[in-house]
């Protein structure tokens, strides 16, 4: 069961957000992958919200990976899939694969690899690599070295992910570890609410010029 490629462009830095409205002023800034992550939605008004993300991320040719809700993602054919560790368990995950659709995978220790590196993924998410505040701490973070060492048995793209800064993103950048650097705050104004393209402008120019 191996899932399709990325094609060969690094994912590059890698925002997760929890609105459309959020992407068009990502991939104005040279965004090129995205994920929408939604918590607080749900039927119709669920729906809609990732079709409209679909819509506004093929307009920029840009790869979208709807976090959780496969069924939706497939129905409307989304670039890729993001799933947790919990979540690869209840998914159908030969649906999403029969449909040709990315699939990325969480994952936050040794073991975990092991049983993403067994479904063949599109990437593989590592972290958290530092403290973050985005959600509640329940794994160690992984620290700069151990992604270096990880990643350097896994055959995929790897994403890092977790307290990654535009004043930590160097560290994680100089060990070429990972193919994509995924963050919610840091590409995010102080107040959360909107894209600060000054930031995300300038994490792109820093990820440019490491890969």
């Amino acid at each position: 069961m191996k899932f399709p490629k990325c094609d060969e462009l690094p994912l590059g830095i890698y925002p997760v957000v929890d609105r459309t409205d959020k992407l068009r002023p990502l991939y104005e800034c040279g965004i090129s992958t995205a994920q929408l992550r939604v918590k607080d939605m749900e039927g119709k008004t669920l729906e809609n919200e990732i079709t409209k993300a679909i819509e506004v991320s093929e307009e920029f040719s840009a790869r979208l990976f709807v976090n959780d809700f496969w069924q939706l993602a497939v129905k409307h054919r989304a670039y890729g899939i993001h799933l947790g560790q919990e979540d690869i368990r209840k998914a159908d995950v030969q649906a999403i694969h029969d449909a040709g659709i990315r699939l990325g995978i969480s994952s936050h220790t040794p073991k975990e690899i092991d049983i993403a590196l067994g479904f063949e993924p599109s990437y593989l998410a590592i972290g958290p690599i530092f403290e973050t505040t985005s959600k509640k701490m329940v794994y160690t973070p992984v620290g700069i070295e151990d992604l270096e060492r990880w990643a350097e048995h896994v055959g995929y793209p790897v994403v890092a992910i977790g307290g990654i800064s535009l004043e930590t993103i160097d560290a994680v950048l100089k060990t070429r570890a990972a193919n994509g650097v995924a963050m919610i705050q840091g590409v995010l104004t102080g107040d959360r609410t909107a894209v600060d393209k000054a930031k995300t402008h300038a994490l792109v120019v820093k990820f440019n010029k490491a890969w």
